[in-house]
């Protein structure tokens, strides 16, 4: 499995990886294998070689530097295609009922007239702080997502500038856009819910997500890729959808799109109001390509909620070559299951795995995905784990059209993360993955490195003082908070309060 390149006289001799168990990539053996003992050897931004036992002594010897990393799986570093730059996202919105879920959305009156809760300062602070939370649980490469609740309407172009920035100094490599949509869901003062259109606002925030593109182009900096991500495409209109498909294909960019995630919410309207369906509106618009990463991608035929049955969505996204962003925790929790992995990995079509929840932890989500398939498939032999490490790791490259990310061998990119296996409450040690999948998470990575350059070590991210950061992080949450009752369509005469909106588990005594 060791290989390399020709080192030129003088160039850096790189940094060697040492690990008890290293998650290696080799075509010969059909994909991953696992190695005991093993050295990844690094220069530049890339693997240089890989071997375990005495071949690894050797190519450690050829190193500048040595990083024992001790009891640890070393593994290709986790892709989050939903990687979730946000703090109060399912902390706030997933524990109550459809009822009392629609209070925490805006009010009619609200989205005439909408307000930035955060200031241009904390706004910066709460992505500073979701990055640094992607990397902390071990993600390397990201495609973020915020909440657009607490804007005056949509991301801008210069919230993600600021993003792209702040991802560069911490050394994540992430996959950015500003989200931008045409109307947002809102409920009435009657209860009943629709969408509020302002198609004005909608150009303009296109025209900031294709401007984006443009300044990253600029930037010219290797850890940051511009795309498109339009909102929920039932509140995008048909204009902007088509135009997205347009500067999609002319531009080579790709595009996440949130779709087939809602039954009435979205699939209802979109039958109702536009006459289609998801994948026939993403169809028109010229989305349905290799280039689109489809957000969840649940409320297909094949769904017990649609049509229980296979009618050819699952061919017609193989042969266009989409991509599902997967998020097996976000839907455990607002139970909107995906009808199953397996089903979709067996017709052809490519999965990756997103976060879409606090706390942004993949190896959670892999852990969920697979107790949720067992019980799907009600067989204890289905869902695999090796689905969904795959699914993590080279699906999420496949989808971002980067096959030098996911995998650990010679040529690829040193995008990598070691996932710490030596303590007490980790248990007995069998096979490595599936210790850390079944008594460990996102929070016992204690190594990262991107492209070459080591972004966390001894579970800290070099020169962020994360005790500042989450205390600010924390009084910003209380703030977001505290700007839900304004929104509040079914409040009383009175108004409602924080606490009939967010009740405690418990009485407070």
């Amino acid at each position: 499995m060791s290989g390399g390149a020709v080192r030129q006289p003088g160039a850096s001799r790189g940094t060697a990886l040492r690990s008890a168990f290293v998650l290696a990539h080799d075509e010969r053996l059909g994909g991953f294998a696992l190695l005991r003992d093993a050295v990844v050897l690094v220069r530049g931004d890339r693997v240089e070689a890989v071997a375990p036992g005495v071949d690894g002594d050797a190519i450690a010897a050829l190193a500048d530097e040595t990083i024992d990393l001790g009891e640890s799986l070393l593994m290709p570093g986790l892709i989050d295609l939903e990687g979730l730059v946000d703090i109060d996202h399912l902390q706030l919105d997933s524990f109550w009922s459809d009822a009392h879920e629609a209070r925490l959305e805006w009010s009619e009156s609200y989205a005439s007239d909408p307000r930035e809760v955060l200031t241009d300062a904390e706004r910066s602070t709460l992505r500073r702080y979701g990055l640094a939370q992607l990397i902390l649980h071990g993600i390397t490469s990201a495609m973020p997502i915020s909440t657009e609740i607490h804007g005056a309407w949509a991301e801008t172009h210069d919230d993600l500038l600021d993003t792209a920035r702040t991802a560069s100094e911490l050394g994540i490599r992430v996959f950015l856009g500003p989200s931008y949509r045409s109307g947002v869901h809102v409920v009435r003062a009657d209860g009943s819910r629709g969408i509020h259109w302002d198609e004005a606002k909608g150009e303009a925030a296109f025209a900031g997500a294709v401007r984006f593109l443009d300044s990253v182009a600029e930037l010219a900096d290797p850890l940051v890729t511009g795309v498109l991500v339009p909102c929920r495409i039932e509140t995008v209109s048909d204009a902007i959808l088509a135009e997205t498909g347009r500067v999609s294909a002319e531009r080579g960019v790709l595009v996440r799109a949130h779709a087939t995630q809602g039954l009435d919410s979205e699939l209802g309207i979109l039958e109702r109001e536009r006459g289609t369906t998801p994948l026939d509106l993403l169809d028109r618009s010229g989305l349905l390509t290799e280039r689109l990463v489809l957000a969840h991608g649940v409320y297909i035929d094949v769904h017990p909620d649609v049509h229980g049955e296979d009618r050819g969505d699952l061919a017609r996204l193989a042969a266009a070559g989409v991509s599902i962003a997967h998020c097996p925790v976000t839907n455990a929790r607002y139970a909107m299951l995906l009808e199953r992995l397996s089903q979709y990995l067996e017709a052809g079509v490519n999965v990756g795995l997103g976060t879409d929840s606090f706390p942004p932890d993949l190896v959670r989500a892999i852990d969920t995905g697979v107790q949720l398939a067992k019980a799907q498939h009600g067989d204890l032999g289905a869902g695999l784990l090796a689905e969904y490490v795959e699914a993590a790791t080279l699906g999420g490259a496949r989808a971002l059209h980067r096959p030098d990310l996911g995998r650990i061998e010679a040529g690829a990119a040193a995008d990598l993360v070691a996932f710490s296996l030596a303590d007490l409450r980790m248990g007995a040690i069998d096979d490595p993955i599936r210790t850390l999948t079944l008594s460990g998470t996102g929070r016992d990575a204690h190594f990262s490195m991107v492209a070459g350059r080591v972004v966390m070590r001894d579970g800290a991210i070099p020169g962020l003082d994360a005790e500042a950061l989450r205390a600010e992080g924390q009084r910003i949450f209380e703030k977001l908070r505290a700007a839900y009752p304004e929104r509040d369509a079914l409040a009383g005469p009175g108004g409602s309060t924080e606490a009939e909106l967010f009740p405690p588990v418990f009485p407070l005594g």
